[in-house]
């Protein structure tokens, strides 16, 4: 038997509005659950797929900025 997460959670999160989605987030990160990461990584691969250029390299940006 196989299980996909990514397919799993995104069936789970389909048709988040914007509302559902910063719901999303901000319950992960404040419940500091390691089981919350898997979900935020797929979020921010679909973030990521769907960014400009432009969007990545901020993102990049302010990630590489937070980690200091």
């Amino acid at each position: 038997m196989s299980f996909n997460l990514r397919n799993a959670i995104l069936a789970n999160i389909s048709g988040s509005n914007e509302s559902d989605v910063e719901a999303t987030i901000t319950d992960a990160i404040q419940s500091g659950e390691e089981k919350m990461l898997p979900g935020l990584g797929v979020l921010f691969e679909v973030y990521w797929s769907n960014a400009t250029q432009e969007q990545k390299n901020e993102m990049i940006s302010q990630i590489s900025n937070g980690l200091q």
